[in-house]
């Protein structure tokens, strides 16, 4: 189990855009979940949508992003490196995520040629799909 301070060891995200709470489970270039506890207090509640709160999708593949980016970066020859989408295929979302939902983030990487891969990434509350697809990464320095 990783808490907030071990993701950020492995992955450049930082507060407010740090879309992980913590890591169940890794495993270095295979795969990761994670987890998102949805809090009301999160800062784009506010405007999507006043009255009737739901989680943007986009911010639902980000955390799924970060969760795929753990798997890859932690690999001791991606330390301090970055992982950026390189693109998404077949991404369906099925349920609405809202306030006090916990989200199950699950990513395997089923696919990597050099700098450039495929994760399987799949999203749930409750043991209900919240949003699942295919996310391409490509794998970076930092500057």
């Amino acid at each position: 189990m990783l808490n907030k301070e071990e993701i950020k060891k492995i992955i450049p995200q930082r507060e407010p855009f740090l879309m992980i709470d913590e890591v169940e489970e890794y495993k270095p270039g295979e795969s990761c979940t994670a987890y998102k506890n949805v809090s009301e207090e999160e800062y784009y509640f506010k405007g999507h949508f006043p009255g009737n709160p739901i989680m943007p999708g986009v911010l639902m593949v980000e955390a799924l992003a970060q969760t795929g980016a753990v798997a890859i970066l932690s690999l001791e020859e991606n330390k301090n490196k970055n992982a950026l989408f390189g693109g998404i295929n077949n991404l369906k979302f099925k349920k609405q995520v809202v306030p006090g939902d916990r989200l199950k983030l699950e990513v395997k990487i089923i696919k990597q040629k050099g700098p450039v891969g495929i994760g399987e990434a799949i999203a749930t509350v409750d043991g209900k799909v919240a949003v699942k697809g295919e996310l391409t990464f490509a794998i970076v320095n930092n500057k």
